[in-house]
């Protein structure tokens, strides 16, 4: 199943709902174009992950870049509703240490203040 994403705002924050897998080729490349061009308006992102039923280790890479690309932009890049595959497979490679993630997204935007 492709990546299918979809862009709203959030109190003040843009919300990226992603659906389908997020793996090595041309999934991460859209995720990393559209996530790069929203970054130029608000450095203030939320992924939902909700619909996510599939990370592999290029997805895994490309998260983490865009993670560093926020912080870099002055901003920050938080995790919302991730399926309990995709919160075991960050638990298990530790990157649960390095996102903020949230249950829901309105808890996310709300980190922001």
């Amino acid at each position: 199943m492709q990546l299918r994403m979809s862009t709203r705002a959030l109190d003040g924050v843009i919300v990226v709902d992603c659906s389908g897998r997020i793996v090595f080729g041309e999934e991460s490349a859209t995720l990393r174009d559209t996530i790069k061009k929203i970054l130029t308006q608000s450095p203030r992102l939320v992924l939902n992950l909700a619909e996510v039923n599939y990370i592999d280790s290029g997805g895994l890479g490309t998260l983490v870049a865009l993670y560093t690309t926020a912080r870099n932009a002055g901003g920050a890049l938080k995790l919302a509703r991730l399926t309990q595959r995709v919160g075991d497979l960050l638990q298990l490679t530790k990157l649960v240490s390095i996102f903020e993630v949230f249950e829901s997204e309105q808890s996310a935007a709300q980190s922001f203040k």
